[in-house]
């Protein structure tokens, strides 16, 4: 990016006070369902007032990992690194490979493309894997954000290949994996690869601000001298090795979410068409979505609209049956 150049602002999820300066009037409390995070956080266990207290300590991040490595399925020589949010990373990577010529499958998650631009690489923003030429870094999310498509392990595979013989690097964000385990490359990850974790959407805690990045150690190792020390706060490290822990809430939280998803379906369908999604939201495009925005707005319910194209919504899932009565109800009356 020139020097003074100034990048356009990316929309975000979760923004309540854009919502509530557009809506004036709209009632209170606001329903969001502009964020991918699953409304039903994982329960937070009591801690000790010790973690507020002192730095992180070395143990503690090493049981988050170990338990990171064990949800994650991560294969033993596989490097692995916390820090604070998995947005810290995507404007670290580019660190890694310098100068170098990115292909970012889109359209997705807004801040990949800008994070490696400011670091002076040139960007191309493809719709298909077979547009990625000469680069020597692809990016990709996988499931994608905001429509859920999916790219095979093999295939992902087969590109790591192709950008390793040219010195580079594949990156894919696995934001939206953790309720759909099979396409993750973790238990098969291949030297060249990097994948992103992020921990808040799954638990419901974004808010704790945790994330993960897991290739090679020469990679990994990088990144974690970038971070420095007491990257992840003490609080955060306790919590992610608990949750990550707890198989059992993840497996009932995601068949819980599959059954919200489809009701979300059921009251979307009238209104246009489903073109994709994952457990934790879908998208809807219909030549009414501005319209639609701005009578949910009202109704004070906030979902995700994107600049690239102004027909399609993104909404989450509703956290109570309050909340999904507030939702159909206002669907009906638009």
């Amino acid at each position: 990016m020139a020097a003074g150049a100034t990048r356009e602002a990316i929309w975000h999820g979760g923004d309540l006070a854009t919502a509530q300066a557009l809506f004036p009037q709209a009632p209170k409390p606001w329903i969001d369902l502009s964020t991918g995070i699953n409304p039903i956080p994982y329960p937070l266990p009591q801690l000790p007032l010790s973690l507020w207290q002192r730095l992180p300590g070395t143990a503690e991040e090493a049981a988050l990992l170990a338990a990171a490595r064990k949800a994650y399925r991560v294969r033993p020589e596989s490097g692995v690194v916390a820090a604070p949010g998995t947005q810290i990373l995507i404007e670290l990577l580019p660190r890694l490979v310098p100068a170098a010529s990115v292909a970012v499958l889109g359209p997705t998650y807004g801040e990949h493309a800008p994070a490696w631009r400011k670091a002076g690489a040139a960007v191309r923003e493809i719709g298909d894997l077979a547009e990625i030429g000469n680069a020597n870094v692809v990016v990709l999310v996988n499931p994608n954000n905001p429509d859920g498509r999916t790219v095979s392990r093999e295939t992902l595979v087969e590109l790591t290949r192709t950008l390793a013989a040219r010195g580079g690097l594949l990156v894919v964000d696995e934001a939206f994996a953790d309720f759909a385990p099979e396409t993750s490359l973790l238990p098969i990850l291949p030297e060249g690869a990097l994948v992103l974790r992020s921990f808040g959407k799954a638990y419901g805690l974004a808010g704790l601000r945790l994330g993960f990045v897991v290739g090679e150690a020469r990679f990994t190792d990088a990144l974690q001298s970038m971070l420095g020390p007491w990257a992840v706060a003490g609080p955060a490290l306790h919590v992610g090795a608990v949750a990550l822990g707890d198989a059992d809430w993840l497996s009932n939280a995601g068949q819980a979410r599959t059954v919200d998803s489809r009701r979300l379906d059921a009251l979307l369908a009238p209104l246009g068409q489903i073109v994709g999604g994952t457990v934790l939201y879908r998208l809807l495009e219909t030549p009414e979505a501005p319209a639609l925005f701005q009578r949910l707005g009202r109704a004070g319910i906030y979902v995700r609209r994107f600049q690239h194209d102004p027909s399609r919504l993104r909404l989450g899932l509703p956290g109570d049956e309050a909340g999904w009565a507030r939702l159909a109800g206002a669907l009906i009356s638009a």
